[in-house]
């Protein structure tokens, strides 16, 4: 069973920085794809990136490309996504989620919140 956890979430300002860490346990990460999802208050939940187990592949969401970046440490079985620019839109609790090639997100993290406000 594979297992994930997030952490960096917090508070920060309009323009600032956050960086999410998604650890994993268990089984071999490396064989899955990453995602990192967020869902705001009142809103469905909604893709934000995404990273493919081989590590080349990646793509986002149109509201935050050119500002963040996903990234996966295979020694650490941990995938960040660094967030900069920071918006008040960007808050919301964000998840990272995993699949096996040809599947579904089937394991998921709790989330971890972000908050940004001045």
């Amino acid at each position: 069973q594979l297992q994930l956890v997030e952490s960096g979430g917090g508070l920060v300002q309009p323009g600032g920085s956050l960086r999410l860490s998604c650890a994993a346990s268990g089984l071999a990460f490396d064989e899955y794809a990453v995602g990192w999802f967020r869902q705001a208050p009142g809103k469905e939940r909604e893709g934000v990136s995404c990273l493919a187990r081989t590590g080349r592949g990646t793509n986002y969401a149109d509201s935050v490309k050119t500002r963040f970046t996903i990234s996966r440490d295979s020694t650490k079985n941990t995938v960040y996504l660094q967030m900069n620019s920071l918006n008040p839109e960007d808050t919301a609790v964000y998840y990272c989620a995993a699949r096996r090639r040809g599947g579904t997100f089937a394991y998921w993290g709790q989330g971890t919140q972000v908050t940004v406000s001045s």
